[in-house]
């Protein structure tokens, strides 16, 4: 099982690397998606090399397992639970169980709830055993709609294969940049509330490159994904050919009354895998998910520039000034170098009431809750250190901003009206990394220079990392201009051209 869950976290599957190829050859060079999936291949290439996390978020570890009948499922749980525990210390998982109603990280991603584990009998003599991690700001995006409904920029959705296919459009539409697309979607027809959620991730578990038996579904699968990329959101919602690498559909029987369709929005770091075990002495005997051949993105000669972009290339000393701030426009690529501080939600809801533990006057705050480990000399070391979902933070991050003078904000995502005006009235600006880019961003941390308000856990503490050559893209200036609002925009007139029913 540790060698399952290592594998998972480090070693991206063989059909998700094949999707991601192919969404680069359809991508238009020297474009800022281009540039992201540049930074995606070299990201995957690092992991394989380090041996560390994809991305930093490791998610929610869920299993799914088949064992023969009479098995010790208890002994299997806690077998599960020690290897979690082993991973965790090795930096391999980051500590993300967290007491729902305390606030408090268990810091080891045991506790209630976590981590999930489904088992199934079945009647052959082998067990096995399938794992996605699956990270908290791609399941923020999942959606499930509930028919006859209205749908937005699509109009009413009934109980029909067409309405089925007006809910998995939209839901592709309001994910954006916030599930760092380009993502996989797994889609469950009807059931109850839960059950309708459950086949949703089921379907996640099924290969990129399988064919639905289902003639309706596999058709349907072929519908959406031919549209979901004409809506232009593209890679991180900066606008561009793929917005969506995978769709799997799959149904139940429903209740009169309810008609339930349920979306499970997944990263482009799709990241699930599976060993078939025997059963006797509880060896890998198979590994899932590895068929075929494995894309070795170090070969990948293509080079991760800014060249041919619309913006400009800026190199930024932290602390930056209101005059810097002011001079930089949507497009432009920033290169960080300096001191930048690590704030997530914990971090945005204790500084609306209290006081900074630095002075955070001209300085960089990054949506980030990174992957660390201490070594023997007690010292701190950043194993994986990609951005988080920045609109969590939308009801807090002007007045931050405002209160303690902080001038740059890096997360993934973009953000709302509300932090818009306040760039504006301040000076600051907004700056997207690319989502899920865990070790490319790790490697750009040359020293952990201190850590303060770590009783939140290590993903919420304050983290102050000294950085060279960190690339960002602003895509919200001081002047009211926003990427993200403009890409929204745009990608719901191109929805609502899908309006018409086309299944009959």
């Amino acid at each position: 099982m540790y060698t399952l869950i290592v594998e998972t976290s480090t070693n991206l599957p063989n059909d998700v690397r094949r999707a991601i190829v192919k969404a680069k050859e359809q991508e238009n060079a020297g474009t800022t998606a281009a540039l992201a999936l540049g930074t995606i291949s070299k990201n995957i290439s690092m992991a394989d090399y380090n041996v560390s996390p994809i991305c930093q978020d490791t998610g929610m570890p869920t299993f799914e397992i088949k064992v023969p009948v009479g098995a010790n499922q208890i002994e299997m749980k806690k077998a599960i639970h020690e290897a979690i525990d082993k991973a965790t210390k090795n930096g391999k998982l980051r500590p993300n169980s967290v007491d729902s109603l305390t606030g408090e990280n268990s810091g080891n991603n045991l506790g209630p709830g976590t981590p999930i584990i489904h088992f199934e009998q079945w009647e052959k003599d082998e067990i096995d055993v399938r794992l996605i991690l699956k990270g908290g700001g791609c399941e923020n995006k999942n959606i499930q709609y509930s028919l006859p409904a209205e749908i937005e920029g699509l109009g009413r959705a009934g109980r029909d294969l067409d309405g089925i296919r007006k809910c998995i459009l939209h839901s592709v539409y309001q994910a954006q940049g916030q599930g760092c697309s380009a993502g996989f979607i797994g889609v469950g027809i009807g059931g109850d509330r839960i059950s309708s959620y459950s086949l949703a991730k089921e379907q996640l578990f099924r290969s990129v490159d399988d064919v639905n038996v289902n003639e309706n579904l596999r058709k349907l699968e072929e519908y959406v994904m031919e549209h979901a990329n004409q809506l232009g959101i593209g890679t991180m919602g900066f606008g561009g050919e793929a917005t969506l690498l995978g769709c799997k559909i799959g149904a139940l029987n429903r209740l009169p009354a309810s008609f339930f369709v349920s979306i499970a929005y997944n990263c482009w770091a799709f990241r699930r895998l599976g060993v078939t075990l025997d059963s006797t002495t509880g060896e890998i005997k198979e590994w899932q998910y590895k068929d075929g051949d494995k894309i070795d993105f170090s070969q990948d000669k293509s080079e991760v520039t800014t060249q041919g972009k619309k913006g400009r290339e800026v190199v930024l000393q932290a602390p930056v000034t209101e005059e810097q701030i002011r001079d930089l426009k949507v497009g432009d690529v920033v290169i960080l170098n300096g001191t930048i501080h690590t704030g997530r939600d914990a971090i945005h809801h204790h500084l609306v009431e209290h006081d900074a533990p630095i002075d955070l006057n001209g300085q960089v705050i990054y949506h980030c809750g990174p992957v660390m480990l201490k070594d023997e000399n007690g010292e701190w070391h950043v194993k994986a250190a990609g951005p988080t979902t920045s609109i969590r933070e939308e009801p807090y991050q002007g007045d931050v901003m405002k209160k303690f003078g902080i001038r740059a904000v890096i997360g993934k995502g973009g953000m709302g009206p509300k932090t818009l005006k306040a760039l504006q009235e301040h000076g600051g600006v907004y700056l997207n990394a690319i989502g899920g880019a865990a070790q490319y961003y790790a490697d750009c941390i040359k020293k952990v220079e201190g850590v303060d308000l770590l009783e939140f856990g290590i993903p919420e503490a304050m983290w102050h990392l000294r950085v060279e050559g960190f690339a960002a893209i602003v895509t919200m200036d001081s002047h009211g201009n926003s990427l993200h609002a403009d890409v929204d925009k745009t990608s719901l007139e191109k929805l609502s051209q899908f309006k018409e029913k086309v299944f009959k």
